[in-house]
């Protein structure tokens, strides 16, 4: 099936009757949608899907989609599709001026990382998750969709303030990435209308168009007929259709709708070449496209030959992740897939981040190679055996999964079926379809596939490098040169399998010699006779995840000479591969199981992660005493990392763009240029020995005496004591006393203001860092998130609504535990070089604000209910308990110290805020770093 319908389609479900093969031809068979839907139709036109699911639970997520994006603005109206998005959150009938924000931000729901939405060429979505645990909550989130499609108020002088702040928006786009684009896309997109009208539109017009304008888009294309409304959450599916009647029912529709034309890329057949060059764009990039008209999903059998294409998807991706695996890959990272691509068409799209750019031909070559390769000689059939197991596998966890999937992805389903037509058959009907007939996909079958997808026809060829490459680029006649000519010698895939056990010998068991249970956690704490402990938490939260991290103290702060050899230590091990397996084979090994496991190795720390299930948690376990006692060490490929990473680097050095050496500048402000924290450097890669890699790894997991592992999922403890015992138990252990060595690396102390002078572009960039000490502890932890989450909500109201001179503000706060403790807060924005002053000045006003009066009650409010919806949330997820289970246990903190956030929580008053912004934002420890553009 289609990628896009495979990522979506099996997170619904419903038990629906799919009749065989024999029984009808699938054909002629219509694709049955997934029962647990409620689906409908107003009579004015106003579709709606409408599921019960409780994951979360007390939540729902609404969306109102509307098919019309900036593919329908007249010339006039360039950029007013999305603007229009933007003026929904800025005064409705029901919620005037910013008072829709305001009110969802009282009941926990956040701006931007809860409350959303987005335009594209085609549709604008608005996002709305909202608790339906409260009295007229699920009520007021309907009214809030249904003001978003009839109740905008588009008030002239809201308009006016918004132009600033979609401006903001267009200019943050800018770089090299869009000039770029702005080149070739008319090239690759055939001079069609979506390459005249990206989303963002034209700052010409959004300077100066009339309110009557964008009222115009707003009434001809915000109507039923174009709109669907979907709602999926823990509510009553009648209440819910009934408040949809009431609410949407009353939108009439237009008496002289304007047509809604679908626009197209037209296919000339022709071959298309695109070189473009920019003095900040610092990679040498490839993309070969070539472009097929979208099939559509309509019958079973479509369904039923899809199969075929994420077989190839995964067969090909898997090749071309090999070829990045040798001693001398021909490019830093290459893919090749067929997918949608854009308007009515498909493509099968192969792209590779060359080293630089004389090996531009090189990665090109590579990539036609491949692709000649799978055309003249087809798979294998062990390839597609293990294709069909992986995909066989992630087909049976979500059919295992179906009453633990989120209701947002339920809702991607509806919205693509709405706005895509793509179909949503749910996870056990699509589970039973793929048990019929995925054994009746056949080599042949998708091997004919690569004569489908590549051709000479409809193909377009971009090549992106740095300006000052531009001569060492391929010319145009050299590419299509090559598009005539690669390929022609190409010999078949040689499989490389091994058949031998994982591990050489079987471990001997230790023993649990000590167990102790914490109730409230949940937790049962066993000790090992090694000297292991492990902390398991059993959960229902999914119905086949198992998780598992394990963390010592010590990292490559212990090596404090060899930095660059610790940090690519744990890397160079992964990719060699364990006991007989090199890191492809064993890949392959694991076809058909969920068992993942590698190590890492960090500056204060080493450890193992894991993702499993049930099923697979004995071979996860196996791959993690593996990497303790048989890791591999594989020359080849490690001289192929090495190698890649030392061209990326040298790429980046070679054009640095304004955000590295803004980057760069505020780490080395940040660090006072300490070598421990400097940025990795092309010559830093020549430092890095396999040999001395591997003896620092042996030395961090000989002893496993002081790690503590975490499992947490779907297993009861019991069941996996015997597992623990033969597999954690017996790992290496000699009981050494272990501890890192901590760089001590902290902000300076003082006043420090930097302007560093870089691009083109007329964008500006501004940090302004507080820190100091610290006294640790759950009180100050949650003042001090308290601030940074109230200072964001009235940054943005200042920055953005009032002085419409940011896009985004972002507050972030860090606090060190270790060596002492230490704070750091942190205000970032891009805006106009000519506004910088002016809102560094009202951002430093906000906070004295705070410092001198403390934060509204308001905010606190919202603080206190987005915490705690936030909370509620995170505590029915398996990978919330293993981070905090594991955080906390390395830090040596409270493990009960979740329970305590109702009365930390509490503690936070217009007093306590108070206090807080004077402590922490020290004027005396002040850095402000500022990007501005070259001067001419």
């Amino acid at each position: 099936m289609k990628k896009a319908f495979i990522a979506f389609c099996l997170v619904g479900w419903g038990v629906i009757a799919v009749p065989t093969a024999s029984a009808q031809n699938l054909s002629s068979q219509k694709i049955p949608l997934d029962p647990s839907v409620k689906t409908g139709k107003l009579k004015n036109g106003i579709t709606y899907y409408i599921r019960k699911n409780s994951e979360p639970k007390n939540r729902a997520e609404l969306r109102l989609a509307v098919k019309a994006g900036s593919v329908l603005e007249t010339d006039a109206q360039q950029g007013l599709a999305h603007f229009m998005e933007h003026m929904n959150f800025n005064g409705t009938t029901n919620f005037p001026k910013n008072e829709l924000v305001n009110f969802l931000q009282k009941t926990g729901v956040r701006f931007g990382a809860d409350l959303n939405a987005y335009t594209g060429f085609d549709e604008t979505v608005y996002m709305l998750p909202i608790p339906t645990d409260s009295a007229g909550l699920l009520e007021k989130g309907i009214q809030v969709l249904e003001d978003w499609a009839q109740g905008a108020l588009l008030d002239p002088d809201e308009i006016e303030k918004e132009r600033g702040v979609v401006l903001e928006e267009s200019r943050m786009g800018r770089g090299a990435q869009q000039r770029m684009r702005d080149k070739f896309l008319k090239v690759i997109l055939n001079n069609s209308r979506y390459a005249e009208r990206l989303p963002i539109g034209k700052d010409s017009i959004l300077k100066s168009f009339k309110p009557e304008t964008i009222k115009a888009f707003y009434k001809d294309w915000y109507r039923p007929d174009l709109m669907a409304v979907i709602a999926v959450g823990d509510f009553d599916v009648a209440k819910v259709e009934s408040l949809i009647n009431q609410k949407f029912s009353s939108i009439k529709p237009p008496v002289n709708p304007k047509k809604r034309i679908r626009y197209d890329i037209p296919l000339d057949g022709s071959t298309k070449v695109a070189i473009v060059t920019d003095p900040e764009y610092p990679q040498n990039l490839v993309q070969l496209i070539y472009k097929q008209p979208n099939s559509k999903e309509k019958t079973l059998q479509d369904v039923r030959n899809n199969f075929a294409q994420d077989l190839y998807n995964a067969m090909m991706g898997q090749r071309m992740q090999e070829l990045t695996q040798k001693a001398n890959p021909p490019f830093l990272y290459g893919a090749s897939q067929y997918g949608d691509f854009l308007g009515n068409l498909d493509s099968y799209t192969s792209i590779a981040l060359a080293k630089d750019a004389g090996s531009m031909k090189t990665a090109l070559t590579t990539l036609l190679e491949e692709n000649v390769r799978v055309q003249k000689f087809g798979f294998t059939q062990p390839e597609l055996d293990r294709a069909k197991k992986d995909f066989y596998n992630a087909i049976e966890e979500a059919y295992k999964e179906r009453d633990k999937t989120k209701s947002a992805n339920h809702v991607q389903e509806y919205l693509d079926h709405f706005l895509h037509d793509k179909p949503f058959m749910g996870a056990e009907a699509y589970f039973e379809f793929v048990k019929k007939h995925l054994d009746g996909v056949t080599l042949a079958e998708i091997n004919g596939l690569a004569k489908k997808y590549i051709t000479d026809k409809n193909r377009a060829v971009v090549i992106m490098g740095p300006e000052k490459s531009k001569d060492a680029l391929p010319t145009e006649a050299e590419i299509r040169t090559l598009l005539n000519e690669a390929g022609k010698d190409v010999t078949a895939y040689v499989d490389d399998v091994v058949d031998a056990p994982l591990l050489k010998t079987e471990p001997t068991p230790g023993k649990i010699t000590g167990e102790k249970l914490l109730d409230k956690l949940g937790v049962t704490e066993l000790t090992l006779s090694n000297g292991v402990k492990v902390l398991l938490k059993s959960t229902d939260f999914k119905n086949d995840e198992i998780l598992i991290k394990a963390t010592a103290k010590g990292g490559y702060s212990l090596f404090p000479d060899e930095r660059e050899t610790g940090i690519f230590t744990s890397y160079l091990v992964q990719s060699g591969g364990v006991g007989p397996y090199n890191q492809t084979q064993l890949q392959k090994f694991l076809a058909g199981k969920t068992a993942s496991a590698g190590p890492y190795l960090s500056e204060l720390t080493e450890g193992v992660g894991g993702n499993t299930n049930p099923k697979d948690l004995e071979t996860t376990l196996q791959l993690i005493y593996a990497y303790f006692t048989e890791p591999r060490k594989d020359a080849d490929v490690a001289t192929g990392i090495l190698a890649n990473q030392k061209a990326y680097l040298e790429n980046i050095q070679k054009t640095l763009t304004p955000e590295k050496v803004y980057s760069d500048s505020i780490n080395a402000v940040l660090t006072s240029n300490n070598p421990k924290r400097q940025p990795l450097k092309p010559e830093s890669v020549d430092k890095v020995s396999l040999d001395r890699a591997f003896e620092i790894y042996k030395d961090r997991f000989a002893d496993a005496s002081d790690f503590v592992f975490t499992i947490v999922g779907a297993f009861k403890p019991e069941t996996v004591k015997p597992l623990i015992e033969k597999y954690l138990g017996s790992l290496p252990s000699s009981e050494r006393d272990d501890t890192f060595s901590h760089p001590n690396i902290f902000p300076p102390k003082g006043r420090i203001e930097k302007v560093i002078y870089k691009g083109l572009e007329p964008k500006s960039r501004v940090t302004l860092v507080s820190s100091g000490e610290y006294d640790y502890n759950p009180e100050n932890n949650t003042q001090i998130e308290a601030l940074q989450e109230i200072l964001q909500i009235k940054l943005i109201e200042a920055l953005r609504e009032e002085e419409s001179g940011v896009y985004g503000v972002s507050v972030s706060e860090g606090t060190d535990k270790f060596p002492t403790g230490h704070y750091r807060f942190s205000i970032g924005f891009g805006c106009a070089p000519e506004n910088v002053d002016k809102l560094v000045k009202r951002a430093l006003e906000e906070v004295n604000k705070i410092k001198q009066n403390g934060a509204d009650p308001k905010d606190i409010d919202k603080f206190v209910a987005e915490t705690r919806r936030k909370t509620e949330i995170a505590l029915k997820t398996n990978g919330f308990w293993l981070d905090y289970l594991d955080d906390n246990t390395f830090l040596g903190d409270d493990l009960n110290e979740i329970f305590e956030q109702d009365r930390l929580l509490k503690s936070i008053t217009v007093a306590s805020t108070k206090a807080a912004a004077q402590q922490y934002f020290n004027d005396d420890n002040f850095i402000k770093v500022v990007l501005m553009p070259e001067k001419k």
